[in-house]
């Protein structure tokens, strides 16, 4: 009977199948078979990348995030690979989701966008070997991307705009109330300064004042009646050339006047009149 030939690639196993029953696992190389009766599959042993598409993961504060996953897996077990499951990649891409739906569904929005590093650590070892289930080890994971949903996108926005809205009000006021009291310090100087000069002036002339009252007493301490007498010259000098006719003295020095000359002239220029 005639024998099939079979080439396995390198970095591939070949599963050989006898009437659709798994016989043996032959390595990379040349490979024969029997025809109808034999069949050999061959499975890539070489890593492999996978993206899982964005799909809809809910937070622990009901918030809708799109997430984006990438992988990297290589066959391990090519039985159970290929037997043991219709589609072991599928199935691995089910568990990957269902464990990130878990992990994220424990957070809140912030804290899982803020996480990625975290929840890429805990989605590795929440996963594991999958080597006895689907003959599949996981060798990298990464989140690539957590993106909310349009209308929680526009609401953060919409606060952020309004935290930095916020900021500026509370710095343009404190530089405006800065601003006063810098102003009205200067102001509150100005006056202080202006008062203190007025004060110090006052003071001066109250002292020169006293200095003057002081003289002029000390003086008048020093004079005899030749001095009063006088000054009431004067003063009759100067009534004489006012057009007054009445004059108003004291009582005890009526007696006296006529000793000053200035009253003689005085009543005589007034009789004459």
């Amino acid at each position: 009977m005639p024998f099939g030939i079979k080439i396995v690639p390198q970095n591939n196993v070949g599963l050989k199948e006898m009437l659709g029953k798994y016989a043996s696992t032959v390595q990379s190389g040349l490979q024969f078979y029997i025809p109808i009766i034999q069949k050999v599959r061959t499975v890539s042993l070489a890593m492999e990348p996978l993206r899982l598409p964005n799909y809809s993961v809910i937070t622990k504060d009901n918030a809708d995030v799109s997430a984006s996953v990438t992988l990297n897996y290589h066959v391990t077990d090519a039985v159970k690979y290929m037997y043991e499951n219709t589609d072991s990649v599928e199935s691995m891409a089910q568990l990957v989701r269902g464990h990130l739906r878990d992990i994220i569904g424990r957070m809140d929005l912030n804290e899982s966008l803020g996480s990625t590093a975290k929840i890429n650590q805990e989605l590795s070892v929440a996963i594991g070997d999958l080597t006895n289930t689907y003959g599949i080890n996981v060798d990298r994971i990464n989140i690539d991307e957590l993106t909310p949903s349009k209308a929680i996108q526009e609401a953060m926005d919409k606060q952020l705009t309004a935290d930095r809205e916020r900021v500026a009000t509370i710095a343009k006021a404190e530089g405006e109330a800065q601003s006063i009291q810098l102003t009205t310090k200067a102001k509150n100087d100005a006056v202080m300064s202006t008062a203190k000069a007025e004060a110090d002036a006052t003071k001066t002339r109250a002292d020169a004042e006293r200095y003057r009252i002081d003289t002029v007493q000390a003086g008048l301490k020093a004079v005899d009646d030749k001095y009063f007498q006088n000054q009431s010259i004067d003063a009759f000098t100067e009534l004489a050339k006012s057009p007054a006719n009445t004059i108003v003295v004291p009582s005890d020095q009526v007696g006296q006047l006529g000793q000053l000359p200035v009253v003689g002239k005085l009543l005589a220029t007034g009789a004459n009149k």
